[in-house]
């Protein structure tokens, strides 16, 4: 059965131009070179994917630094609709413009374009997840049966602090959204004990590790030790695969994913079988 690769980038060749975008991604590109490995296309992800048995992608438009939304959902929607065998999509909203009702229909009509889910940041805009305002897009997208995916943990942009960023927020929208399903982008380090907690609250919300080197998640005292324990048994059905390509290739978290000794059958919930019942992708 063939991996499935929950967070993927929209190639930056497919992104809406922008004349600078330093302010936000300057220590980024220090840290995980970004920008660099951001020259990846289509192609290459594809041909990545073949070389490495990942059958499907899901392509994340990363709304970070003042794109406008609308051109990123209908750049992803261009793809999922070219190759919809290899790719689906999530798409994200305004949050720089703050209206309910422009929102909402930002959220219809990723729907319409028959994507997965609201991709959403909203720390990088000094933006609070639990903002009353945003509660209609979150509404409208359980109605709807979209998820919505958070970036959750340490983010790397010097403009905004990371206070907002920790899971907790995601139990109080957990708790008005009982339906809705939530993925915790990043697996939210280094609050990895109210990660935990929250998920461990709530069946709904899962646990995504795009962007993240395997190999720390199971060394001990790198802060991940409760997650890495319970996502041997309890959190099992709870985590899913992500790469957050290019940003880590899939070659490493491959092997490193099969070398910290998680269960057999946990490996294969991980890889594949959770995200094909989340997503509703057949075997």
């Amino acid at each position: 059965m063939g991996i499935i690769d929950v967070r993927v980038r929209l190639p930056e060749n497919l992104r809406p131009k922008l004349s600078s975008h330093q302010e936000v991604y300057g220590r980024y590109d220090e840290v995980l070179q970004v920008i660099s490995k951001g020259a990846k296309t289509l192609d290459e992800l594809m041909m990545e994917m073949k070389d490495n048995a990942v059958e499907f992608a899901v392509i994340h438009p990363e709304y970070e630094y003042g794109e406008m939304a609308d051109a990123l959902n209908e750049a992803v929607y261009e793809v999922v609709s070219t190759h919809p065998q290899t790719f689906a999509g999530f798409g994200t909203t305004s949050m720089n413009d703050l209206r309910p009702m422009k929102l909402v229909k930002q959220v219809e009509t990723i729907h319409q374009f028959h994507l997965k889910g609201v991709n959403l940041q909203p720390v990088f805009f000094g933006v609070d997840p639990l903002d009353p305002r945003l509660y209609p897009l979150y509404a409208t997208a359980s109605e709807l049966n979209l998820i919505v995916s958070f970036h959750t943990g340490v983010h790397y942009s010097k403009q905004h602090p990371i206070s907002k960023n920790s899971p907790l927020f995601i139990d109080q929208i957990a708790c008005d959204f009982p339906d809705l399903k939530i993925i915790a982008c990043h697996g939210g380090w280094p609050w990895i004990n109210e990660m935990v907690a929250v998920a461990r609250r709530h069946s709904n919300v899962f646990i995504e590790f795009g962007g993240i080197a395997p190999k720390y998640v199971g060394r001990p005292g790198t802060g991940w030790d409760p997650l890495y324990q319970l996502m041997n048994n309890v959190l099992a059905d709870q985590i899913l695969f992500g790469t957050d390509w290019p940003v880590m290739s899939y070659e490493r978290v491959l092997k490193e994913w099969n070398e910290i000794g998680l269960k057999q059958d946990v490996l294969a919930k991980l890889a594949s079988l959770n995200a094909r019942n989340l997503l509703g992708i057949g075997s």
